[in-house]
Order: C-alpha cells, then sequence, then structure tokens
C-alpha cells in the first residue's frame, strides 16, 4: 500500500480518536479544573509509551538512526511547549466563550498551516487552498451557531490557533526519516513537557483534589491513553510521511467527529447546517487528496 495513502489513512483515525475525545473532556471538566486534566492526562499520555519505544528501540539497535534538528529531547521539549500553549489557550478560552465559536476559531489553524509555511519555503498546491478555503467554510457552518465576535475568550482561541498550526509544522519539520521508535520516544517526551508545565500550573492557579481526579478516572483515561498515548503517536508517525497542509485539513475532521460523538454519546443533534459543514468538509479533503 502506498506509504502516503497508509499516513492520511492513520492521520483519518487519529482524527476520530480526538473527535470523541470531546466528550471525554467535557465529563472531565466536571470534576477538575483544565490545567489538573490536562496534567494528568498528558502525563499518563507519557508514561504509556516508555514500554513502547523502548521495545522498539531494541528492535531498531545496529541500525543507522538520523538524528532530527534539535535532537529527540529538544525537539521533545520544543513540541511540549507548543503544544502546552495551544491547549491552555483553547481550554481558557473556552471559559469566557461557547464550544461552537471556540471550535471554528481553532479550526483556523487548516488555513494557517499552509499560510505559516510559505514563510518556512514550503509551496502549497492550488487544490489544497481550495480545499483548505472548503475546509474553513465547512467549520462555519458546522460550528458557528451565532453571531461572530471577537471577545476575550475567542481571541485567546484565535491566538491558540496559531499554536495549533505551529504543532503541525514543527512535526512536519522534525520526524521525517525518523524510525518508529524515535517518533514514539519524541512523543513521550512533547507529553511529559506538556504534563510537567500543566501540573505546575495547577497547583498555583487551581484547587487540585485527588477525589475529583478519582471521579474523573474515565475521562482522563481515555483523555490520556486513547487521545495523547495512541492518538499523538500516530500523528507523529503519520506526519513521517504526509505533507504538513494536507495533515491539517484530515486532522481537522476531528470537528466532524466530535459532532457525531456528541449526537452518540450526549444526545446532541445536528440540523442541516451542521450537516453542510460536514460535507464541505469532506469535499475539502477529498480535493486536497486527489489533486495534489
Amino acid at each position: 500500500m502506498n506509504r502516503t495513502l497508509v499516513a492520511d489513512l492513520l492521520l483519518l483515525l487519529t482524527a476520530l480518536i480526538w473527535g470523541c475525545a470531546f466528550v471525554a473532556q467535557r465529563l472531565g471538566m466536571e470534576h477538575m479544573g483544565p490545567f489538573t486534566y490536562n496534567g494528568v492526562r498528558f502525563a499518563l499520555g507519557s508514561l504509556a509509551l516508555v514500554p513502547l519505544f523502548r521495545r522498539l528501540e531494541r528492535g531498531e539497535r545496529g541500525r543507522t538512526l538520523r538524528r532530527p534538528p534539535l535532537g529527540l529531547t529538544r525537539g521533545g521539549l520544543l513540541l511540549g511547549l507548543v503544544l502546552f500553549a495551544g491547549a491552555t489557550l483553547q481550554q481558557q478560552g473556552l471559559v469566557s466563550t461557547t464550544a461552537a465559536k471556540a471550535g471554528f476559531i481553532t479550526g483556523l489553524y487548516v488555513v494557517l498551516v499552509p499560510m505559516l509555511g510559505l514563510f518556512l519555503g514550503q509551496r502549497t498546491g492550488l487544490f489544497t487552498w481550495i480545499g483548505a478555503v472548503l475546509a474553513a467554510v465547512g467549520l462555519y457552518f458546522l460550528s458557528v451557531t451565532q453571531g461572530f465576535t471577537i471577545e476575550h475568550g475567542d481571541l485567546l482561541v484565535f491566538i491558540g490557533a496559531f499554536f495549533w498550526a505551529g504543532h503541525v509544522l514543527f512535526i512536519g519539520w522534525l520526524t521525517p526519516g525518523l524510525t518508529a521508535g524515535q517518533a514514539v520516544r519524541l512523543s513521550s517526551i512533547q507529553f511529559a513537557a506538556c504534563a510537567v508545565l500543566s501540573l505546575v500550573a495547577a497547583f498555583i492557579l487551581e484547587d487540585v483534589q485527588l477525589a475529583g481526579i478519582l471521579s474523573g478516572t474515565g475521562p482522563i483515561l481515555y483523555g490520556g491513553l486513547m487521545s495523547v498515548g495512541v492518538a499523538y503517536t500516530l500523528q507523529v508517525v503519520a506526519q513521517r510521511d504526509a505533507k504538513a497542509a494536507h495533515a491539517a485539513i484530515i486532522l481537522n475532521l476531528e470537528t466532524v467527529f466530535a459532532a457525531l460523538a456528541g449526537v452518540l454519546f450526549l444526545d446532541e443533534s445536528l440540523g442541516l447546517r451542521a450537516l453542510l459543514g460536514c460535507g464541505l468538509m469532506l469535499t475539502g479533503m477529498l480535493l486536497s487528496q486527489l489533486k495534489p
């Protein structure tokens, strides 16, 4: 099977896992603060990957390994810092804005990726731009249910979208040529860095309660093992063979999966407007893949 196609399928699975994670995140926030939830789940995700990358690296002994830009440790710390910034701004923005508006504003990273990529010397085809526009319009129909205004929360989420776009680009810069063991180790390092930053902020700014963490065990386990440990690793592995702009469009389908998960698990409803948004996003993804 074509390596690019495999990468696209892995990214699609990543988007599915992340979309369902919105349900877990909503439930988790009923028991603890955003920094606490992020800190615990990223720590869990990082620890879950340790035995995996050690096993993979044992099988890769004797091979000539590529040293990524900055090295694995510094590269992972950089990714962790960007990840922490994006996750924090999004979560804090949700305090004073609606989930629908936050979903659309965050989704703007699908357009920001090729734009920022131009400053890094990357070239983007016409159909990728068309696909990005369609995906952005689809996000509007899917997520925005009231007048669009830039309030404090909206501004925080908008700034966070730049960090999500930067995270996609940094992964695309750091991972090409890495072995599976190196990619998983890079994932573990970035999660650990994000966890430490989140937990430090939690103990300073929030009332961290063990009872709250225990009562939110289910959402934490999904957020840590599936959304972090599995999905982010799939992203890192897949982006060794995927283009950054294409990856952003496919990963942006998490919004579609989040809406579907809300219908299935939270009894939310999808109107014609939301269904139109889903269709436009799928069209944008297909255009970007069929006409590179």
